[in-house]
């Protein structure tokens, strides 16, 4: 009977959010106005019209610096966060899959004075091995590198993230 209840409430949960992601301006937009970026000055500035691509820039505020006077590491760290989830549940499918980070670290490599940008790129290829790594109901730890760079092109820092994809209950192979 939990079981059931539990996916029940995650149906319902689907089905409020399915809309956003049937259109990548409209998810992008929402992000901007989304008070954890907007308030710090992260901006979507792309979202590809297949979910296979986004550009994050961190603005340079003086409420984003810290006490040396470079990016505040947590903002670095931030405009990282939603993304890949975001971008592997859009071509995953909401309904079949749960994205989650599981595990994230930031390696500094070179302090920020102005503006960051990083990019993340979800490929076919990387969908297929998902499929195929999580086809028998089992969950599956991916791991990817977000290169965070200034205007120049210099690597600011790395966040090395892991996450957790697994098919939903009602998607998995029956035991």
């Amino acid at each position: 009977m939990l079981t059931v209840r539990l996916i029940q409430r995650d149906i319902g949960e689907i089905a409020s959010m399915q809309w956003w992601f049937k259109y990548p301006e409209l998810m992008r937009r929402s992000f901007n106005l989304w008070p954890p970026f907007w308030l710090t000055g992260i901006k979507v500035e792309k979202v590809a019209p297949d979910y296979s691509y986004a550009r994050v820039k961190l603005k340079w505020r003086p409420w984003t610096r810290n006490l040396n006077g470079s990016q505040f590491g947590g903002s670095l760290f931030s405009m990282t966060d939603p993304i890949y989830t975001t971008l592997l549940l859009a071509r995953l499918g909401i309904k079949r899959y749960y994205v989650w980070d599981q595990a994230a670290e930031i390696v500094f490599k070179k302090p920020a004075y102005g503006a960051v940008w990083f990019e993340a790129e979800v490929s076919d290829a990387f969908i297929e091995d998902i499929r195929q790594q999580t086809a028998s109901g089992e969950k599956y730890l991916p791991k990817v590198v977000n290169r965070l760079v200034n205007k120049n092109g210099d690597l600011i820092a790395e966040v090395n993230r892991t996450l957790y994809v697994r098919l939903r209950p009602a998607f998995r192979p029956k035991q």
